[in-house]
């Protein structure tokens, strides 16, 4: 069927106290393993595209997200396709002539007053293209190689009354708020603060997000969606179980050559991994 859009999809999901999962692709087998597990859930998804990812294939996007349009059309399941954790102008710019129809631009590591105008600049341009535009306030830490952020360090967590403040002021269309997670957790044992989640629900207009899931529990998660979360990211868990799946393939078979063999192997893992998380997030069926 043909890409849906990230707004639309996060807004439905919004509206029945649910959230849209949306995953990290790295490689086609990434993409095929979300859209089967999405499609085996009957859910709809999110097929995100990270700019450290397309540094990894050599700064070029239109391969991976070209690969993913094709997938995504010829899905059983609506998917929309996201540009994440932008920080280069020139590749938002890129985002709407490649099939996307959404962005997160990443300025949260800059002061506040920095972060505003420059994701207020990058959403002007982003609303003339028809981007739904996602920010981050607080900091979810764990980016770049960086050790996971202390949850608890003093500014990690995003205050209520300056999101309101600067929702009002960038003009964004969801915010990602910092209450407790990290990135590149590879471990599921982050706590939420469910109290701030609350506080910061009852403060904004826009849906909110959750970056970090990956070292999330099942139990905190659903607890983070009844509590207003719209939208939850997931990558490393993703390459968690397909570097484990496929350790243990080869690991059995030390004569194997066919990277099909162990690339089957990872898919999967990860296929049901994404059914399974589809499932705790209330999107299945």
């Amino acid at each position: 069927m043909p890409l849906v859009s990230t707004g639309a999809l996060v807004s439905h999901a919004a509206a029945k106290q649910r959230a849209v999962a949306a995953f990290n692709v790295i490689t086609l087998e990434h993409v095929e393993a979300v859209i089967a597990g999405a499609e085996a859930a009957k859910s709809p998804v999110v097929l995100q595209i990270s700019e450290n990812a397309v540094k990894f294939r050599h700064g070029q996007l239109l391969p991976l997200a070209r690969a993913a349009v094709h997938a995504a059309e010829a899905a059983a399941v609506p998917v929309a396709l996201h540009l994440d954790h932008v920080t280069e102008d020139d590749l938002l710019r890129q985002a709407a002539d490649a099939g996307f129809s959404s962005a997160m631009f990443d300025a949260a590591h800059l002061p506040y007053e920095q972060n505003l105008a420059a994701t207020r600049a990058a959403t002007d341009w982003a609303h003339t293209r028809g981007l739904w535009i996602e920010a981050e306030l607080g900091e979810v830490g764990g980016k770049d190689g960086r050790p996971p952020l202390d949850a608890h360090a003093p500014g990690a967590r995003t205050d209520p009354d300056e999101a309101r403040r600067f929702v009002a002021d960038s003009c964004v269309d969801a915010l990602a708020v910092a209450i407790g997670s990290s990135h590149a957790m590879t471990s599921r044992t982050a706590a939420l603060d469910h109290v701030l989640l609350t506080r910061l629900d009852e403060a904004l207009s826009v849906p909110l997000v959750l970056h970090g899931s990956s070292g999330v529990p099942d139990e905190e998660l659903a607890a983070a969606v009844a509590g207003g979360i719209a939208k939850v990211n997931v990558g490393t868990a993703l390459n968690i179980v397909m570097t484990d799946a496929i350790r243990r393939h080869v690991a059995d078979r030390p004569t194997e050559v066919d990277p099909r063999s162990y690339l089957a192997v990872g898919r999967q893992a990860m296929t049901d991994h994404v059914t399974h998380l589809l499932g705790v997030l209330g999107a299945s069926g």
